[in-house]
């Protein structure tokens, strides 16, 4: 298997189960949850760079403006992401929370038209139409935008966009970003020390230690995976390994946390599956006359130069 899929995939398959991580931590504020993922996160990418000696990168790429203002982005965007998601699924909305990672390989050819400059085939431009048709369906019967979809699948695209581009590896680079988020992950933590209010010192259950504690490994392996497949594959194959997640999530949504899904709701999904379906299988198809165009290439050669020595 190639080592970037599995990366990616086992990266998927942790956010999958994620809101089952979140759910045991609903007794603590979104925000401070946010906040203990940053600090233990880059403890424990701390440790690992340490231990493998890995430090020169930071003067170099503090010293590189460019690469400074890439990783500022890139925090701020995976601040938001998390930030969303943790509120949507501490507040019973997992199964919004999966639409926004099912709509976000869409987002992803959106910001290769506009970012990458690349050119859609026309399957993709109908996927994109069909997906929005399905979101236009669920605004018209809540009422309101799915914003949390929205928003979930716009800046964890972005920021996938990002990644892929990054000068650093994946390790300096998810350990750049968490000291980015550094100052204002401790300044929060510190003043909800001086209040009493700090999860981690002031609640009576040792399980939320462990559990905020465990932020650090169960936040950076995952994101370590996604950016070291994010760098070995196409985007367009990051994208199909992402329907791993939102499926587990909105099956956990359905099962676990007995959301309300209507028949109206429903048919709003199917209408953006049937979208990621034709940008799926239009992305298969593609491959495959992709690699019997190449081969046909390859046989040419092979047989001029056989019949040369007769």
């Amino acid at each position: 298997m190639n080592l970037g899929i599995a990366y990616a995939a086992l990266a998927f398959f942790c956010w999958g189960l994620f809101p089952l991580y979140f759910h045991a931590l609903d007794e603590v504020a979104p925000m401070e949850i946010l906040a203990h993922r940053m600090l233990w996160s880059l403890l424990f990418l701390s440790i690992v760079l340490t231990v493998r000696g890995q430090w020169r990168w930071l003067g170099q790429a503090l010293r590189r403006p460019r690469v400074l203002g890439h990783f500022v982005a890139s925090a701020l965007l995976l601040t938001a992401n998390w930030g969303i998601y943790i509120w949507a699924v501490n507040h019973g909305h997992v199964i919004d929370s999966s639409l926004g990672y099912f709509i976000t390989p869409l987002v992803n050819v959106l910001l290769g038209l506009l970012v990458l400059k690349e050119r859609l085939r026309r399957a993709q431009w109908a996927a994109i139409a069909i997906a929005a048709g399905g979101v236009t369906w669920l605004t018209w019967q809540a009422g309101e935008l799915p914003w949390i979809a929205l928003l979930l699948g716009c800046t964890f695209g972005a920021y996938g966009l990002l990644r892929k581009t990054a000068t650093l590896a994946a390790l300096e680079g998810l350990a750049f970003e968490t000291i980015i988020l550094l100052p204002p992950a401790l300044a929060y933590v510190g003043w909800l020390s001086w209040h009493g209010q700090n999860s981690f010192i002031n609640s009576a259950h040792d399980g939320t230690r462990w559990l905020l504690a465990a932020a650090g490994p169960i936040t950076a392996i995952p994101l370590l995976m996604f950016a070291a497949g994010a760098r070995r594959i196409p985007l367009s194959v990051l994208g199909l390994l992402q329907y791993v997640a939102p499926t587990m999530q909105m099956l956990l949504g359905l099962w676990f946390f007995h959301e309300h899904f209507t028949a109206q709701r429903l048919a709003g999904f199917a209408v953006i599956w049937g979208a990621l379906a034709l940008y799926v299988a239009e992305g298969l198809w593609r491959g495959r006359e992709r690699e019997r165009a190449a081969a046909a290439g390859m046989g040419g050669p092979r047989l001029k130069s056989g019949a040369g020595p007769a």
